[in-house]
C-alpha cells in the first residue's frame, strides 16, 4: 500500500538517545532488575485470598451487603475504578466496587488501543516553558514503563510514523523528538529516527516510491484495552475487594457528623441490575470514578452543584487488515480540519480514527456516519489512487466518549483541564475525573492519597508500582508453544490464548472441548476467521461475564473487530451460557435481541441496511442492468418478482453447493429491506448500485448468486465460501 499525502516528505521512530549511550541489552537488563526490585517490594507484605479461584459474582454480592462497613468504595468500574479498586485493597483498606454495566462497558475498551507516552505534552512544555506539562510527560513516560512490566502479555510494541511534508519542517521534528526521547531516558522503548523517501516506502507493503517522503519513527506499545481494565479488576479481586458490575448505585447515604452536623457521605443504595434487588453498602469513603457520568453522581450528592465534565465523542473505524501493514502504525496531526489521525493494525485488522466531537453523555453511544465518513476521507489521503477503500470495507465501528473534565476550583471554569482532577466535596464524597489510560495507577495513587488524608482512613503506602496484573506471572514469549505441544491447540489460538490470559491461558486450555479432528486436537472456534474458542465463554462466565455483551464486546472483541462474524457466533455463545447459566428460553432470547441490538446500534452494523435504504437512486447503466435482471430470474423461475431461501437452495442443489438454511436465510436478511422473508427484485438492484458505488462489499448474497450463475453457465459445481463482508 502506498502511503500517498503521508509520506510525501518525510518519518521520525521514537527511542532515546540515552538507550544509544547505554546499550540496548544493558538497558533492557537494568529495566527488568528495577521492574523486579519494585515488584519484590510491592508484593512483599501482601496476601492474596483468592489466588487459586475468584470468588463468584455472588459471593460478591453476599460480601457487599453483608459486610458491616467498608473503608472505601469506588463507583465504576472502568481503568480509574479498578485501578483506585486495587490501590486501596493493596493499601489494607476493606474495599467494595460497583459498576451498574460490565467492567469497561464504557470510555475504557474504545479507546485508539495505544499506551502513549506524553509526546504532544512535551512540545507544549518547549513551546510555552510549562513545567506542568514536563511533568505530564515524565508521569506518562513512568507509567507507561510500568505496566509495560505489570501487564507483559495485554502489549505489543508497534512503531509509528510520523510523516513531514516540507523539509524545513525535519529538522524541527528532529530536535522534537530527540528531546522525547532524552525525557524518556531509561523508560526509551526505542531511540526515534528518521526514515529516508525510499525506506519510509519499502516499510509499508505495495508502498509507491514515487509517492513516498521521509518520516519520523517513533515506537509506541498497541495494547487490549478492555482486557488490561478487566485484567486490573481481577488483581483486585483476588486480593480481596468486594466488586460486582451490573450494580448501580440508586442514591448516596448519608449521615450527620455528630461533631460538625454537617452531613456527610457514609456509602450507597445498590441495586442488582439482573435481580432487582435493592441493598445498602456502607462505607467511610465513596470515591466516584464513573468517567462520563462523574456529574450524574455529584449531583446525587449535591443536586445544586455544577457540571464539569465535557463529554467528547471520539469514533473509531474498523477496515480490513491489508489496508495496513502487520508492524506499522501511522500519526498524523495534519489533517484536513486539525484533528489527529491514526491509522494502526491491531488483532489483525486495521483501526483508523479518531473524532473529536462534542457530545451528549450516554450509555450507549452510536458512531455517526458524518463521523465514519470523515474518517474514510482521510485515509483515503493515504492511499494510492490504485487502492481504493469503499464505504462498505468498514467491518466495525464505535463511538468512546472522553471524559474530559474543568478544574471546579478553577477561576476559569470555562478552561478544560489539561490532566485529571481530584476533588472533594463538602460532605467528603471524593471524585477522580478526567486523565487518560496509560495514567491510570498514579491517578489511583492520587485519589487514595486524597481520601486517605480526608477521611483519616488506616491506610499503608501505596503498592501497585511492580504489582503484577492477572495473568503476568507465568507469562514468557514462548508459552504459547507449550499450549500447542501439551493441549494440541492451533498455533494461532494458542497465541492469541497467551497473549490475552498470560499465565491463565492454560486454565483456559483446560476447558477446552475434543474437536474430534486429527488437528486441532482441542479447542472449537466460535468463527472461522478469528482465533476465538468455545471455552473461553466458559472462562468469560468465571470472570464475571453475565451476557452475551459482555462476551463479543470485552471478554473476546469479536464485536470490534467484525460485526458479521459476532452476530454469526451469539448463537453458540448464548447456547453455551445458557446452559451454564441456566437461562431459560425466554432469556436466552432476549440476550440474543439485547446482542443483536448492541451490534447494530453501537458496534455499526445498522450501516449495512442504511446504505442500501439510502440508495434511492439506482446507478446502473443499461448493460449493468440486463445483466443483473438476467442473473436474479436464474432464480426466480417463476418470474414471481422476488426470491427466497427455497429458490436460491434448488438453485444450489443444481450445482451440487450445500448451505446450512439457517445460513441462507441470514443471507438474505442482509438484503431483505422490508423484512417480508423474500428478496424483491429491487432490493436486489439496489444492493447491485450499493456494491458499485462501494456503499457495500463483499455482499454474502451477491457474491452467491454471481458463482452460481458462473458455474451454472459452465454447468460446473463451485465451491461458495462465506465472505466476510463489511457493514
Amino acid at each position: 500500500m502506498a502511503f500517498r499525502k503521508a509520506l510525501k516528505r518525510t518519518a521520525v521512530i521514537g527511542g532515546g538517545a540515552v538507550a544509544a549511550a547505554f546499550g540496548l541489552s544493558q538497558l533492557i537488563e537494568y529495566r527488568r532488575t528495577q521492574a523486579r526490585l519494585a515488584h519484590v517490594a510491592a508484593e512483599a507484605d501482601l496476601k492474596v485470598p483468592y489466588a487459586d479461584e475468584l470468588p463468584s459474582r455472588q459471593a460478591q454480592l453476599a460480601a457487599l451487603q453483608n459486610t458491616e462497613e467498608f473503608d472505601v468504595l469506588v463507583v465504576g468500574g472502568g481503568a480509574t475504578g479498578v485501578g483506585c479498586a486495587l490501590d486501596a485493597v493493596t493499601r489494607n483498606l476493606k474495599t467494595a466496587l460497583v459498576e451498574r454495566s460490565d467492567f469497561s462497558s464504557g470510555t475504557s475498551s474504545r479507546s485508539t488501543k495505544l499506551i502513549h507516552g506524553g509526546v504532544r505534552y512535551l512540545q507544549k512544555a518547549i513551546m510555552h516553558l510549562d513545567y506542568e506539562q514536563y511533568m505530564m510527560v515524565k508521569e506518562a513516560l513512568h507509567e507507561r514503563a510500568n505496566l509495560l512490566e505489570i501487564a507483559p502479555h495485554l502489549s505489543a510494541p508497534l512503531p509509528i510514523m510520523l510523516p513531514v511534508y516540507k523539509w524545513w519542517q525535519l529538522p524541527y521534528y528532529w530536535a522534537g523528538i530527540k528531546m522525547y526521547d532524552l525525557v524518556a531516558g531509561i523508560h526509551c522503548l526505542k531511540s526515534s529516527y528518521v526514515l529516508s523517501k525510499t525506506k519510509a516506502a519499502g516499510a509499508l507493503p505495495h508502498a509507491e516510491e514515487r509517492q513516498a517522503g521521509r518520516s519520523h519513527r517513533l515506537l509506541r506499545r498497541s495494547h487490549n484495552d478492555a482486557r488490561m481494565n478487566l485484567a486490573i479488576g481481577l488483581t483486585a479481586a483476588r486480593y480481596g475487594a468486594a466488586m460486582a458490575n451490573y450494580t448501580e448505585v440508586v442514591h448516596l447515604l448519608k449521615t450527620k457528623d455528630p461533631q460538625t452536623g454537617k452531613e456527610k457521605v457514609g456509602g450507597a443504595r445498590c441495586r442488582d441490575v439482573i435481580t432487582g434487588k435493592e441493598f445498602d453498602v456502607k462505607a467511610k469513603c465513596v470515591i466516584n470514578a464513573t468517567g462520563p457520568f462523574t456529574d450524574s453522581l455529584r449531583k446525587m450528592d449535591n443536586q445544586e452543584t455544577q457540571n464539569i465534565c465535557q463529554p467528547s465523542a471520539g469514533v473509531h473505524i474498523v477496515i480490513p487488515g491489508y489496508y495496513s501493514p502487520d508492524n506499522m502504525g501511522l500519526l498524523d496531526p495534519a489533517t484536513s480540519d486539525g484533528r489527529v489521525i491514526f491509522f494502526l493494525p491491531w488483532e489483525k485488522v486495521t483501526i483508523a480514527g479518531t473524532t473529536d466531537t462534542p457530545t451528549k453523555v450516554t450509555a450507549h453511544p452510536i458512531p455517526g456516519e458524518d463521523d465514519i465518513n470523515f474518517i474514510l476521507r482521510e485515509v483515503r489521503n493515504y492511499l494510492s489512487p490504485d487502492v481504493i477503500v469503499r464505504r462498505g470495507d468498514v467491518l466495525a465501528a464505535w463511538s468512546g466518549i472522553r471524559p474530559l473534565v474543568t478544574d471546579p476550583s478553577s477561576k476559569d471554569t470555562q478552561s478544560i483541564c489539561r490532566n485529571h482532577i481530584v476533588s472533594i466535596s463538602d460532605s467528603g464524597l471524593v471524585t477522580i475525573a478526567g486523565g487518560k489510560w496509560t495514567t491510570y495507577r498514579s491517578m489511583a495513587e492520587e485519589t487514595l492519597d486524597a481520601a486517605v488524608k480526608a477521611h483519616s482512613l488506616p491506610a499503608e503506602p501505596c503498592k501497585t508500582v511492580g504489582l503484577q496484573l492477572e495473568g503476568g506471572k507465568g507469562w514468557t514469549p514462548t508459552l504459547y508453544i507449550r499450549l500447542v505441544q501439551d493441549y494440541g491447540l492451533e498455533n494461532e489460538v494458542a497465541q492469541h490464548l497467551a497473549s490475552t490470559y498470560g499465565g491463565k491461558a492454560f486454565d483456559v486450555a483446560k476447558m477446552a472441548q475434543v474437536t474430534g479432528q486429527r488437528w486441532p486436537i482441542v479447542g472449537k472456534r466460535l468463527v472461522s476467521e478469528f482465533p476465538y474458542i468455545e471455552s473461553e465463554v466458559l472462562y468469560a462466565i468465571k470472570e464475571y461475564a453475565c451476557t452475551a455483551i459482555d462476551v463479543i464486546a470485552r471478554r473476546t472483541r469479536l464485536g470490534f473487530l467484525n460485526v458479521q462474524a459476532a452476530d454469526e457466533a451469539l448463537p453458540r455463545i448464548v447456547q453455551i451460557m445458557g446452559k451454564e447459566l441456566d437461562w431459560c428460553q425466554e432469556r436466552k432470547t432476549a440476550e440474543l435481541e439485547a446482542a443483536r441490538t448492541f451490534l447494530y446500534q453501537e458496534m455499526g452494523y445498522r450501516s449495512r441496511s442504511e446504505q442500501l435504504t439510502k440508495t434511492t437512486e439506482i446507478n446502473l447503466d443499461y448493460h449493468e442492468v440486463v445483466r443483473y435482471k438476467k442473473r436474479f430470474h436464474k432464480f426466480d423461475k417463476e418470474s414471481k418478482g422476488f426470491i427466497t431461501t427455497v429458490d436460491v437452495q434448488r438453485v444450489l442443489e443444481s450445482i451440487n453447493v450445500h448451505i446450512d438454511e439457517n445460513a441462507l436465510h441470514d443471507i438474505l436478511n442482509e438484503v431483505d429491506l422490508n423484512k417480508n422473508g423474500q428478496v424483491e427484485i429491487d432490493e436486489f438492484m439496489q444492493l447491485m448500485s450499493a456494491v458499485k458505488k462501494g456503499q457495500v462489499s463483499d455482499s454474502r448474497l451477491a457474491i452467491l448468486m454471481k458463482s452460481a450463475e458462473e458455474t451454472l453457465d459452465k454447468r460446473g459445481p463451485v465451491t461458495v465460501d462465506r465472505s466476510g463482508g463489511g457493514v
